[in-house]
């Protein structure tokens, strides 16, 4: 966990390191709320990382007490209007929807609680590894505001009926049992959270980054097909990979037992 940072701090940081970006939600003061101002900022960040080929895992961290306590609700009823509204959640969802077609996967480090659309964020992202301290909760039930972006998200990691369960009633869950439900798909000390992050983050990173990519992509969109069209889809989606110059190598890398020296087309 960072150490809390003055109001000059930058909202979030960026470390780069043999193949892994991560970003860290730099608002400890305010538990990392996703404020207009955060969410640009970590918009800007992945349009950036996109594009940059030296990147090819994302880890998402935060600083201080949280990991993320959704909406910046001091902003939110500074300027309650239909239009203020329409453009937060409108950005919110455009933030999530950029973290799932980013073409590199995304991991969260969960280090504490992850509330409301800190909620959303963690079941967003591919991959999420927590540690023993960290719990989740919807609360919106609680102050009249029904989590119904964080929803999205959350049913798409869990069952219906838990799902539910947090929705309606506000109440958190550990990370044992976000464990179990699929929201998380490590757990472990907090003394060890980084280093587990890393060392996932580096196994991902040592895999060709276009393979990466193509299924990435194709995981998200064959979810929703009906199961013959998913079929067909990533039928054709292996066909044009076998085709590419990195399936090749690395066919050929196993086979004569040496590793792998991805060109990434």
């Amino acid at each position: 966990m960072l150490a809390p940072v003055s109001q000059d701090e930058p909202l979030l940081l960026r470390e780069d390191r043999a193949g892994v970006a991560r970003l860290t939600l730099n608002r400890p003061a305010a538990r990392n709320a996703l404020s207009v101002a955060l969410m640009a900022e970590l918009a800007d960040v992945l349009d950036e990382i996109a594009d940059d080929a030296a990147v090819k895992v994302v880890v998402i961290a935060a600083s201080g007490p949280a990991f993320c306590a959704g909406h910046d609700l001091k902003e939110v009823r500074a300027d309650s209007s239909r239009a203020a509204m329409e453009a937060l959640f409108r950005q919110c969802s455009d933030l999530m929807l950029q973290v799932t077609r980013l073409p590199k996967p995304v991991i969260a480090e969960v280090h504490a609680m992850a509330t409301a659309a800190g909620c959303q964020l963690v079941a967003t992202c591919d991959l999420a590894v927590a540690a023993d301290t960290a719990r989740f909760a919807t609360p919106g039930v609680n102050i009249g505001l029904f989590c119904s972006t964080p929803m999205v998200a959350l049913t798409r990691n869990i069952g219906a009926k838990p799902a539910m369960a947090m929705l309606l009633t506000g109440e958190p869950i550990d990370a044992a049992t976000a464990l179990g439900l699929g929201l998380v798909n490590r757990v472990v000390p907090a003394a060890g959270l980084r280093a587990a992050v890393d060392g996932l983050a580096d196994t991902i990173a040592s895999k060709s980054p276009l393979v990466l990519a193509i299924g990435k992509e194709a995981f998200h969109r064959q979810r929703d097909m009906p199961l013959a069209d998913a079929y067909a889809y990533a039928s054709d989606v292996m066909t044009k990979n076998m085709m590419a110059a990195d399936a090749a190598e690395g066919i050929d890398a196993f086979v004569t037992r040496r590793t792998p020296a991805w060109k990434g087309c």
